[in-house]
């Protein structure tokens, strides 16, 4: 990666560099390992070339949410209005497989533990998970509704046990960086099959 402060940069070329660099330095150390000097160090600028581009360690942090929520949520609204409601998991799961393909950081930025549990940082996070959630519980409802059933307890438990086995497939592939997109895809597609939801 060329040098984000040279001259002959364009201010939008170096805060996608410096952006990129900062997404891959949370995602693998999380927020709390991750200090201002350590992105500049490996963006090859100074610290003060971030601080005047975003104020601070919070501002280069909401900066990296911005970009990786943007993808992910945008993924996940373009599966949902080409799926149907019997292929709606598989889509989901495919668009944030193919999202993360593209950004491998994207969901352990969004979806780091080391957060702190309040003010702008955790606010933007939160804005994006909760569209993801919403998109998912509107899945959920789509599938039971499709099945004749109305029963409001069924539809809180599955939205439910959905949040909860797409977060726990994201962590597993997380854990398995050598499987591909299209291996998790193909996994997951066998896993719904075998529990007749795919």
């Amino acid at each position: 990666m060329g040098k984000a402060g040279t001259k002959g940069v364009s201010r939008v070329d170096r805060e996608r560099q410096i952006i990129d660099v900062a997404v891959a330095e949370f995602g693998r150390h999380g927020y709390a390992g991750v200090s201002v000097a350590a992105v500049a160090a490996r963006a090859g600028i100074s610290k003060p070339l971030i601080y005047s581009y975003f104020e601070s360690k919070d501002g280069l942090y909401v900066a990296c949410v911005h970009h990786v929520g943007a993808l992910l949520v945008d993924s996940v609204a373009a599966a949902r209005s080409r799926s149907g409601s019997t292929a709606h998991a598989a889509d989901t799961l495919t668009a944030l497989f193919t999202a993360v393909e593209r950004c491998r950081y994207a969901w352990s930025v969004l979806y780091d533990p080391s957060l702190p549990p309040a003010g702008g940082t955790r606010d933007a996070v939160n804005r994006y998970r909760e569209r993801l959630a919403a998109m998912g519980a509107a899945g959920a409802a789509q599938l039971l509704t499709g099945a004749g059933d109305d029963d409001p307890l069924d539809h809180d438990l599955l939205n439910h046990v959905w949040q909860h086995a797409v977060t726990a497939v994201m962590r597993w592939w997380f854990e398995h960086p050598d499987q591909s997109t299209a291996e998790m895809t193909a996994r997951c597609a066998r896993l719904l099959t075998a529990l007749g939801t795919g």
